[in-house]
């Protein structure tokens, strides 16, 4: 696919480096790093990373960290998905995606023979816990080298199941209809909801082999990572032009960013000061003494003034429930308590 071309205009450079989540729809034809690229030279710095790839046929959300939000990634990409997407039934490609080569296809008689109850029994037999082989043509490494390197370098390339989770396979539509030769296929336009990890390409091509038909996506928009949804996410053209106007890169905050990631505690001056020291602090939980210690909690740790000073995750210690800081947002910083009220404003 051809790229949109646009003149990426450069930041007024008094204005300050922003340090938030930037939420892209991304077009189709551009791979995540080309976004990466762009939104680098618009925010004015290279310390600018994406939350999960999306392959270039894909669109929609993208979850960009810029500055001291990079550091959050790692949190957002865990989140769970949710796409819309059209299936093709009637053929097999080897990126099980359209823009791959066609290995197999279906005769016409098995493809109409494929019914709704069929597909929607296919669809139920893909939801829920279920072990998924990832697409071949991916970036997982397989002996130290991407698995879509040694595909295109003519290997074969086998790839181990992995456990993922499905909670939305939703079938809205069937349309049965020719491709560009003229050979019978059906089209099942679908939303999924999954996990972390998850190929919706995989699922249209064990969705095919089901039914033995075969199947490969033609469709893919991402319409939800986690808490940010198309609402929240903005096209390139409408970054630019932000920053052509002398406005600041639209981000969400670190503060709101953390707030849409993890529960929020408000932390005394003491305690954010311990913090941003690195020190513990007594632990998040309101019930210290209920249940076993979860040591993947987390918790965003919020100074006085409220702004983030750090993730605070519970651990045991010493025989102790405390909360230790993961990771400090304002190392070594001072704060002060606030004000108390005047007698007659409490």
């Amino acid at each position: 696919m051809t790229r949109t071309k646009f003149d990426v205009p450069s930041p007024d450079p008094s204005l300050p480096t922003p340090s938030g989540l930037v939420i892209v729809d991304k077009p189709a034809g551009w791979t995540s790093h080309d976004v990466v690229a762009r939104t680098r030279r618009l925010a004015g710095t290279r310390k600018v990373g994406h939350a999960g790839t999306l392959d270039p046929m894909a669109t929609g959300v993208l979850v960009l960290g810029v500055d001291r939000a990079t550091r959050l990634l790692t949190w957002v990409v865990g989140r769970d998905k949710t796409y819309a997407a059209t299936i093709r039934l009637g053929m097999t490609t080897v990126t099980d995606d359209a823009e791959g080569e066609i290995l197999d296809v279906a005769d016409p008689g098995a493809v109409a023979a494929v019914d709704g109850d069929a597909v929607a029994a296919g669809v139920a037999r893909l939801t829920g816990d279920i072990q998924q082989v990832p697409a071949k043509v991916s970036a997982i490494k397989v002996e130290g080298r991407r698995a879509y390197a040694q595909v295109r370098a003519g290997q074969d390339v086998e790839l181990a199941a992995r456990p993922v989770t499905v909670s939305e396979f939703a079938v809205h539509r069937l349309v049965r209809t020719t491709d560009d030769a003229g050979r019978a296929v059906l089209d099942v336009d679908v939303t999924v909801t999954c996990s972390s990890g998850t190929y919706v390409r995989a699922l249209a091509r064990d969705l095919g082999a089901d039914l033995g038909v075969g199947g490969h996506l033609t469709a893919l928009r991402r319409t939800r990572v986690g808490a940010w949804s198309l609402e929240d996410a903005s096209t390139l053209d409408e970054l630019a032009a932000e920053v052509a106007a002398g406005r600041p890169l639209p981000v969400t905050s670190l503060e709101e960013a953390a707030a849409g990631l993890f529960p929020a505690r408000r932390l005394s001056a003491a305690e954010a000061e311990d913090v941003a020291h690195g020190r513990r602090i007594g632990p998040s939980a309101a019930d210290p003494g209920a249940g076993p210690l979860d040591n993947d909690a987390v918790t965003g740790g919020f100074a006085p003034d409220g702004r983030l000073v750090a993730l605070l995750s519970d651990r045991g210690h010493r025989g102790e429930r405390t909360a230790k800081p993961a990771l400090v947002f304002l190392p070594g910083e001072r704060f002060l308590a606030p004000p108390e009220a005047p007698r007659g404003e409490r």
